[in-house]
């Protein structure tokens, strides 16, 4: 009942593995974050790795020890011009990655909704499985009445190529002058508890993606599901991924459009807008937590 969990001490990744840590120590396993494959000695455990750890016969050697390896997998190639940068793509040497398909105790997968696409054609059997919800570390505060008509929290962290600030501001700004209460934290690293506080007392919470998330529409950060959980409500620029996680969310094309969406929203009474809330963040929790996502991953096999 032992996990070794990969530790992201910066940028999204924290946050998303913390989840995960969470989520296992929920269900009852020992989840202990390493950072150095080979600083691993254990002889009964699960890991969840990454592919950029992958560098030798070794490190597969670590993976292959486990009762079951769960390896978060990125494509070998990528549209250009991400493709051009290591973020986007799979550090793996290519002669490891056919020893790493055929272990059967290594379970890939990817958050990135690959179907249709040819970016993992290297990689066999990837499961999809998208972000979630922190349900341990966030707590829904079931507001009725609120600090803010509308809140973001995020930051424009460098993918490599700088696009992130500027599509940020391009959407924020619009509210400026629009005399909606708004409550925005950029760049700010402000704690769990602050965003918890701010999320939960806003009637609306958008949502602002990458650059290569609105060309390819095959994934979506975080956010989405946190601020489901807590906001309950939310507004979110157009990526193609969430209409097929979430049919009735509310998707923006310009800045303007998300603009208008919010003060439609805002208009509702305060009671509809908790009952909405209150289907929203149910639908969260009983299907897009990192426990359930843990739950998905322990029911994985290599034979579908």
């Amino acid at each position: 009942m032992r996990v070794y969990i990969k530790d992201h001490p910066f940028a999204a990744g924290k946050w998303i593995y913390k989840g995960y840590k969470s989520a296992w120590e929920s269900l009852g396993y020992e989840a202990i974050l390493y950072t150095n494959l080979s600083d691993i000695e254990d002889k009964d455990y699960q890991i969840m790795a990454i592919d950029h750890d992958i560098r030798s016969k070794d490190h597969i050697q670590v993976l292959e020890n486990a009762s079951r390896a769960y390896l978060f997998v990125q494509p070998h190639t990528f549209p250009m011009p991400w493709g051009s940068h290591p973020n986007f793509v799979s550090q793996v040497p290519k002669d490891l990655t056919p020893r790493i398909n055929n272990l059967d105790n290594i379970f890939k997968w990817s958050f990135v909704d690959i179907a249709g696409t040819s970016f993992y054609k290297e990689w066999s059997d990837v499961h999809y499985i998208p972000l979630a919800y922190d349900s341990e570390n966030y707590r829904d505060l079931n507001q009725d009445s609120y600090s803010f008509d509308v809140c973001y929290v995020g930051g424009w962290a460098n993918n490599g190529f700088d696009e992130k600030k500027k599509i940020i501001i391009d959407y924020l700004f619009v509210f400026k002058d629009s005399g909606l209460r708004c409550g925005f934290a950029v760049n700010q690293g402000i704690s769990h508890e602050q965003e918890n506080n701010l999320l939960s007392k806003s009637k609306v919470a958008l949502n602002i993606h990458d650059a290569y998330q609105h060309s390819l529409g095959i994934d979506t950060n975080e956010r989405t599901f946190k601020s489901l959980g807590l906001c309950g409500i939310l507004v979110s620029d157009n990526v193609k991924c969430l209409k097929s996680l979430f049919p009735n969310i509310s998707l923006a094309s310009s800045p303007e459009e998300m603009l208008q969406m919010t003060r439609e929203i805002c208009e509702i009474s305060d009671n509809l807008l908790f009952e909405k809330k209150t289907i929203n963040r149910k639908n969260i929790l009983s299907k897009h937590t990192y426990i359930e996502r843990v739950k998905t991953m322990l029911s994985l096999n290599n034979e579908s």
